[in-house]
């Protein structure tokens, strides 16, 4: 039988202590901002060498290297900081060609499973929780997260709501089925306005006017490219629904609207209060 390398004696010795700090600490890349917080949370901060840019929380990981977003990810700028692991979620979107070149690396690369749900965001915590031997860690954060998640306030009267993804006037798309936003919606006990199409579409006055959403809902980032609420009321379309007319406008930092992570029953707390 062939001797075991002992690169991976060594790797396998490191993350089955992780959590102890008895071995050497690994060098982590995180390409995901939901798997940032929770290894801050596991304690391993320290540890992480470089992130991609939905990676704003907590606000230190912003004085980290970043390595892109989504498919605008290279590999040279992950393999440059020279990581021991590099992790992302299904929902993360490197591109196949990023994906085979880390994998050819000889560097770990780890995907998880992301879903947008409870039931997901729980799972995901304890999964990188016993990736790197942070049992204790994990069920610290998923009690806190379930915690959240019982306050969260049942609605008297259920909203349409509608999300509005906005760089400045040239680029508008709303948010179809099976996206992060509609499982944040459901998570509130409101509901999309719109139907019948999954991830994102380009906004349309009509489709707009149709749908006639109670709220609009926007990233804080997004309202602000619009140049706040009277420029959003300028949009074709926004000033003829319930929303418009009732200047019923809700902005949130977009990390902590989408990302389905330990901060997920504190996202959905703050967004029912603000559509109330």
């Amino acid at each position: 039988m062939q001797p075991i390398p002992r690169f991976y004696i060594s790797l396998i010795l490191t993350l089955f202590t992780a959590g102890t700090g008895n071995a050497k600490a690994l060098r982590i890349v995180s390409a995901n901002g939901t798997l940032s917080e929770i290894l801050v949370g596991l304690g391993l901060e320290k540890q992480i060498v470089g992130v991609d840019v939905t990676s704003t929380y907590p606000a230190s990981l912003e004085k980290l290297p970043k390595i892109g977003h989504n498919r605008s990810i290279a590999a040279e700028g992950i393999l440059a900081l020279n990581p021991d692991v590099i992790v992302y979620t299904d929902q993360s979107m490197l591109s196949p060609a990023v994906v085979k070149q880390l994998n050819s690396s000889g560097k770990k690369l780890v995907a998880f499973k992301h879903e947008y749900s409870k039931e997901g965001t729980i799972r995901l915590i304890r999964e990188v929780g016993a990736y790197f031997n942070a049992h204790a860690q994990a069920e610290k954060m998923v009690k806190a997260l379930q915690a959240d998640l019982a306050k969260i306030p049942a609605p008297a009267n259920p909203k349409k709501l509608l999300f509005i993804y906005a760089r400045g006037t040239g680029t508008l798309m709303v948010s179809g089925s099976g996206t992060s936003l509609d499982k944040m919606f459901a998570l509130t006990g409101h509901k999309n306005a719109v139907s019948g199409f999954t991830d994102f579409k380009p906004l349309t006055a009509e489709s707009l006017i149709t749908a006639n959403p109670d709220v609009l809902v926007l990233f804080s980032s997004g309202l602000e490219s619009l140049e706040g609420m009277d420029g959003l009321l300028k949009v074709p379309g926004v000033a003829s629904t319930n929303a418009g007319r009732n200047r019923k406008i809700v902005a949130m930092d977009g990390q902590l609207l989408t990302g389905f992570g330990p901060r997920l029953g504190k996202a959905a707390i703050e967004l029912s209060l603000k559509v109330k």
